[in-house]
């Protein structure tokens, strides 16, 4: 799902968090990535903010859940921006695939994540779906 600059400080506010200048660079650069990224990764592509305001504003998007937090298959933690249109219910919930050989994570988002039907007395609060494997790219080098 492509955004506009316009289009991101409207789902911060969405997501009840104040648009400022840092926090908008923060989640543009996770946009632009069109992948879920490591917090390395994050401070890598800005650069120009300060390691502790990035953490402490991923700490804020994550309480405000304008991003998911997912594991990856080694042993990360990735981000990706939450386009949810609900507050109680993720409803752009989608399978994640792993790349063993290059470590990128990437999101199939034409694949849904399964419904799983808990027992009772179990209350779902987050579904993190991860496929591990090679990716197209690094497949055709191993051929």
């Amino acid at each position: 799902m492509e955004m506009a600059h316009n289009d991101i400080i409207d789902l911060m506010m969405h997501h009840g968090i104040k648009p400022t200048a840092n926090r908008i660079l923060i989640a543009d650069a996770i946009r632009k990535a069109h992948r879920p990224m490591s917090m390395t990764e994050i401070e890598d592509a800005i650069g120009s903010v300060d390691k502790s305001v990035i953490s402490r504003t991923m700490a804020l998007f994550r309480q405000n859940r304008l991003v998911h937090t997912l594991h990856d298959g080694g042993d990360g933690l990735r981000y990706e921006l939450c386009h949810s249109s609900c507050d109680e219910k993720d409803d752009d919930a989608h399978i994640h695939f792993w790349c063993r050989d290059c470590g990128r994570t990437f999101c199939l988002e034409d694949i849904p994540v399964p419904v799983v039907n808990l027992p009772a007395g179990y209350e779902e609060e987050s579904v993190n779906y991860m496929v591990t494997g090679l990716c197209p790219e690094c497949r055709k080098k191993c051929n």
